[in-house]
C-alpha cells in the first residue's frame, strides 16, 4: 500500500525535468501566440522624446535608442523568433522524416541516392552552411528560415534512417511481414510509433538550436531587418549602447537563453522518459 501512495511522487521525481519543461513551453507557445495582441505600445512606434528611458510605470522594461517600448518589441519579437524556430522544425521534419523512412525501409539504391546527398552536405558545419546559403539567398527572415531548412532536413533524415534501420531487424517487424502486412502499413503502424518519441525529443532540442541560429543571423546583419523587432536584431541594435544602456541586450539575451533552456528541458525530459520506457 505505502509503495503504491509513493508511486505518484517518485514518478514526478523522475520526470520532474520533462514537467518543468513542458510548463515552460507552454508559457513561452502561449506568449508567442497571444504576446502581440496585448502589447502595451506600438512597437514600431518612434518618440525620441522618450530615447533610452530606464523601466517606468509606463515602460516596464524602458525603451530604446528610438524612443520604442522595449517590453512591446520582446512580446511582438517572440512571435516572430519563437514561431520561425518552431516553423523551421517542422518544415525540416515534413521533409526529412518520409525520405529517411523510405531511404531506411526499402534501401538499396534509393537510400545510396539519398546517403550521398545527405554525407556531401554534412560535411560542411550546420551554422557555416547556413551562413553561406543566407549570404547567397539576401538578408530577410524568409531567406534564412529557407537556408536552415535546407540544412535541417539533412540532420533528420539521416536520423531517421538510422532508427529505421535498427528497427526493421526487430521480431515484431518479421512477424508483421509474415503476417503479409504491406511496406506502408509496417511503416504507419509498428516503425513510425516506435521511433517517435526519439524524433520528438530530438526536434524540441533543435528548436533551441535554430532558435539561436536565427537570432545569431540576425545579430550579424543576414537576418531580420529593421525595425522587426526579432530578439537577434535587438541584440545587434542595442550593441552601439550597451555602456550606457546595457538593458537593451540583457533583456533579448536572456529571453532567447530562457527560451533555449525551456526546449532543452523539454526535449531531455522526453528522451528520458522513452529510455526508461524502452529499457
Amino acid at each position: 500500500m505505502e509503495a503504491l501512495l509513493n508511486r505518484p511522487r517518485t514518478s514526478i521525481k523522475r520526470n520532474l525535468g520533462l514537467f518543468i519543461g513542458i510548463g515552460l513551453s507552454l508559457i513561452l507557445l502561449t506568449i508567442t501566440i497571444l504576446g502581440s495582441f496585448f502589447v502595451p505600445h506600438d512597437p514600431f512606434t518612434i518618440d525620441m522624446t522618450n530615447r533610452l528611458q530606464s523601466s517606468s510605470m509606463v515602460h516596464w522594461l524602458g525603451t530604446d535608442q528610438l524612443g520604442r517600448d522595449v517590453l512591446s518589441r520582446m512580446l511582438y519579437g517572440a512571435k516572430i523568433t519563437i514561431g520561425l524556430g518552431l516553423a523551421t522544425i517542422l518544415i525540416s521534419l515534413t521533409i526529412g522524416v518520409p525520405l529517411g523512412l523510405i531511404s531506411g525501409y526499402v534501401g538499396g539504391r534509393i537510400d545510396q541516392f539519398f546517403m550521398r546527398i545527405v554525407d556531401g552536405i554534412l560535411i560542411f558545419p550546420d551554422f557555416i552552411l547556413a551562413i553561406a546559403l543566407a549570404g547567397i539567398l539576401g538578408p530577410s527572415l524568409t531567406n534564412i528560415v529557407i537556408a536552415l531548412i535546407l540544412v535541417k532536413w539533412i540532420t533528420y533524415t539521416r536520423v531517421v534512417r538510422g532508427l529505421v534501420l535498427a528497427e526493421k531487424e526487430k521480431d515484431f517487424i518479421t512477424a508483421a511481414k509474415a503476417a503479409n502486412s504491406g511496406t506502408i502499413k509496417i511503416i504507419r503502424m509498428h516503425i513510425i510509433p516506435h521511433i517517435s518519441s526519439d524524433l520528438v525529443s530530438m526536434a524540441a532540442i533543435d528548436v533551441g538550436k535554430v532558435i539561436l541560429m536565427i537570432s545569431a543571423l540576425s545579430y550579424i546583419g543576414i537576418g531580420a531587418q529593421p525595425p522587426i523587432p526579432e530578439w537577434g536584431a535587438m541584440l545587434n541594435d542595442g550593441r552601439a549602447y550597451f555602456q550606457v544602456h546595457p538593458a537593451l541586450m540583457v533583456y533579448p539575451g536572456l529571453a532567447i537563453m530562457f527560451t533555449v533552456l525551456c526546449f532543452n528541458l523539454l526535449g531531455d525530459g522526453i528522451n528520458q522518459v522513452s529510455r526508461r520506457e524502452k529499457g
